[in-house]
């Protein structure tokens, strides 16, 4: 510490006004951290307890007596959009283990706008939260670098670009997810396979497109450009897509919906030209939501375990903020193709 930090810390203590934040900053720990020491709470690492108890000690921090209604600790959990069923099962995940944990949850949309952002932001500085969770979503550099001031930890949930190093992230293996689904197809003896595909910002999409891509090349077929229509996870544009891709002089004979609402869209698109599924056209989605399995057909797709990435997000903020690394910075969790009867041997060959 230089000399005059020294004398300013030392002139602070003399007055008896040393606060949790400098005790913080002494301590290299959050300020939530410190907070939980001094009321005693349990979700505290041993060696980071005592850090910050000897430090307490030393500058003689008295706490303040707690005042009515003094509140729990919350953490906030922030998605780009909120209307999907998608947002709903990390909800349910992070909803889980949060109470378990005695922690309330905020849940905001920021809808990608600078102003949303900014006011989220000023929102949570004034009800303290102790942790936030970003899923799908990126902050702006500025909000990014006032949440380290704070000392509020911070997870990511299925980035939606390239996160930064000191950042946690959770996700799924989106490029194995992709690459499971176009196999499926392929080993049903499909050549002509559609992709709706997500949008191309998000690394997800991405990553579901480079498997799509991968299992085509691993089978010795070249990428057809026109075989691959634009989506945006929405039903909609899964309905759009799939009428792009019917009207080519030669359609496909199966398609690969980069989501499960995109393959719904896909789905109505063909009932309403008449045509079946998978009699005429085989579909594969992409989450497993739990309304898929009540579909007409119910829809083959690839797992992703949207629940159980909530609830890791939980614990690892919860994890740093009791001063604590995580195991792993980067967590992929795994995904499976879940075969239902929306796909089958194409009818013509």
């Amino acid at each position: 510490m230089a000399a005059h930090e020294a004398d300013a810390g030392t002139a602070a203590e003399a007055r008896g006004k040393v606060t949790i934040t400098e005790i913080a900053r002494r301590a290299g720990v959050s300020v939530p951290t410190v907070s939980r020491v001094v009321n005693g709470r349990s979700d505290v690492s041993p060696q980071t307890r005592a850090r910050v108890e000897d430090l307490l000690q030393r500058h003689g921090y008295r706490k303040r007596p707690a005042a009515p209604g003094t509140r729990a600790a919350l953490l906030d959990l922030v998605f780009n959009d909120l209307d999907s069923p998608w947002a709903v099962e990390i909800i349910r995940g992070v909803e889980e283990v949060a109470h378990a944990a005695g922690v309330g949850t905020v849940v905001s949309a920021i809808h990608g706008r600078t102003g949303d952002a900014r006011e989220w932001m000023r929102n949570l500085r004034a009800r303290a939260s102790d942790g936030v969770i970003l899923v799908t979503s990126v902050l702006e550099p500025v909000l990014h670098d006032e949440l380290r001031i704070l000392g509020v930890p911070l997870v990511v949930v299925d980035p939606a670009g390239s996160p930064t190093l000191d950042v946690p992230t959770v996700g799924a293996a989106n490029w194995a997810g992709g690459m499971a689904a176009t196999e499926h197809l392929l080993s049903l003896g499909h050549r002509r396979i559609g992709l709706i595909a997500g949008p191309p910002r998000l690394l997800c999409s991405r990553a579901r497109f480079d498997g799509y891509r991968a299992a085509l090349e691993g089978a010795g077929l070249a990428l057809d450009d026109s075989l691959v229509a634009p989506g945006d996870f929405h039903p909609e544009s899964g309905f759009a897509g799939c009428n792009t891709l019917l009207d080519l002089p030669e359609p496909p004979t199966a398609v690969f919906a980069a989501s499960d609402q995109m393959a719904l869209g896909a789905i109505e698109a063909l009932r309403r030209r008449g045509l079946r599924v998978p009699e005429d056209m085989s579909v594969v989605g992409f989450d497993d939501l739990p309304e898929v399995r009540w579909s007409a057909p119910p829809l083959t797709t690839i797992r992703q375990p949207l629940a159980d990435m909530g609830k890791l997000a939980v614990r690892t903020v919860l994890r740093l903020a009791r001063g604590e690394q995580p195991d792993s910075p980067r967590v992929e969790l795994g995904t499976d193709l879940v075969v239902r009867a929306s796909t089958a041997p194409p009818a013509r060959l």
